[in-house]
């Protein structure tokens, strides 16, 4: 049995490179480029190209945005029975970027005056242990100490027993505070879903608001984000959409069509749905701040990375409040059942790279405990796919995220 949450490896991007080969003739191969130089868009078709290729997914769609041009490519199938061809309109599970969305709701809130990032958490719920020395801002960055109930084999069981189950909120997070504390608040990192659903809870208890509202005022329709949306605990897609794959709660080897399965239980930390499109748009206010945050809590945001006192967390790769930094890269990834996700925004650049992928399976030289196809490739770095495809996006934009992991 796999686990499911994405560790700090997946949100600070995995190494990617090596191998090779030809593109398979079933793959739909499309691009579009607008005031672009034909090398940039060649460069990109290539690195998208070899990329998904060793990734081993299914299918693709991936774009890159610049003051100059906007370029977009698709590879691959959306469906592998009926062999339907992937295209860039896809609804898609952005799986942990939804914790960039909770944060920056959270960083909103004390511009209101309803609540301070110094705040304890037993401000707002009991019994949370060392509730009284755990701050919004130690959940927000990961360093509360609070478990993550995915890392609880007894839930992950319950999960894959019956994937359409509807999960609450607070069943969640109970479930990450009876195996805390993981460690004394402020003195390691642990990424952890808890940390994100109980700041979910804290934004409804202050405001009064259902979250998905929360989410349409603050952040969906400020930034004009036409087909992003908080499903709770609806498990269908809009059309058009993607089939997703997983090996997660498989034993014998076989990838699930996990494409229905309950989102509930991911809700603020891993809950949301969006587009190619809405996240070109999120992923740049994301790394600026335009249209999203006021400055001063955009500054916040951007000094609060932290220090390798706390690996893995290291000057070029490190995690803050609700966002990564990758050599330069802002943003985040995610991971749902059947679904990997990339969104990343480079202020030297003045550039955003997203990629999304109908398979949340890594490939390459993977350890035991990340099983890969028995097809997949071995030659290569171990990597999910989004990560590996963002990565060589980013190569070819000449700002690679590093191989030192």
């Amino acid at each position: 049995m796999v686990l499911v949450v994405t560790a700090l490896a997946a949100v600070l991007v995995s190494s990617c490179g090596g191998g090779g080969g030809n593109q398979e003739d079933s793959a739909a191969n499309t691009t579009t480029a607008r005031d672009a130089e034909q090398a940039s868009e060649d460069d990109l078709n290539a690195a998208l190209e070899k990329s998904f290729e060793e990734s081993g997914a299914p299918g693709v769609v991936a774009a890159v945005q610049t003051p100059e041009y906007t370029w977009v490519g698709t590879l691959g199938v959306a469906d592998l029975t009926s062999e339907e061809p992937m295209t860039p309109d896809v609804h898609h599970r952005i799986g942990s970027v939804t914790k960039t969305f909770t944060v920056s709701l959270l960083l909103q809130v004390p511009a209101d005056g309803l609540l301070s990032l110094d705040d304890t958490i037993d401000q707002y719920v009991d019994g949370v242990p060392n509730g009284d020395s755990i701050t919004l801002r130690q959940m927000a960055n990961m360093t509360s100490g609070i478990a993550s109930y995915t890392f609880n084999e007894q839930w992950q069981d319950a999960l894959f027993s019956d994937p359409e189950r509807i999960w609450r909120p607070e069943e969640l997070a109970q479930v990450g505070i009876a195996d805390s504390p993981a460690f004394d608040p402020g003195t390691e990192f642990q990424y952890s879903n808890t940390n994100t659903v109980l700041l979910g809870l804290v934004l409804q208890q202050v405001t009064g608001k259902p979250i998905g509202n929360l989410y349409r005022e603050g952040i969906i329709e400020p930034l004009g984000l036409k087909d992003t949306s908080f499903p709770n605990a609806d498990p269908s897609l809009l059309e058009p959409h993607a089939q997703g794959y997983t090996l997660q709660g498989q034993d014998d080897g076989e990838p699930l069509n996990a494409t229905n399965w309950n989102p509930s239980w991911g809700w603020t930390a891993g809950g949301m749905i969006s587009t190619v499109d809405d996240l070109l748009v999120y992923g740049r206010a994301l790394g600026t701040g335009e249209g999203l945050l006021p400055s001063e809590q955009q500054a916040e945001r951007l000094n609060s990375f932290l220090s390798d006192d706390l690996p893995p967390n290291t000057a070029d790769r490190a995690y803050g409040l609700g966002l990564a930094r990758e050599y330069g890269w802002l943003g985040h990834t995610g991971e749902l059942p059947g679904f990997n996700t990339a969104v990343y925004y480079h202020p030297g650049l003045d550039a955003t790279v997203v990629v999304e992928v109908n398979s949340d399976i890594p490939s390459g030289d993977c350890p035991a405990d990340k099983p890969t196809m028995s097809d997949s490739p071995h030659d290569v770095p171990c990597a999910d796919p989004a990560v590996r495809i963002f990565g060589a996006l980013a190569e070819a934009l000449g700002q690679p995220v590093g191989t030192d992991q």
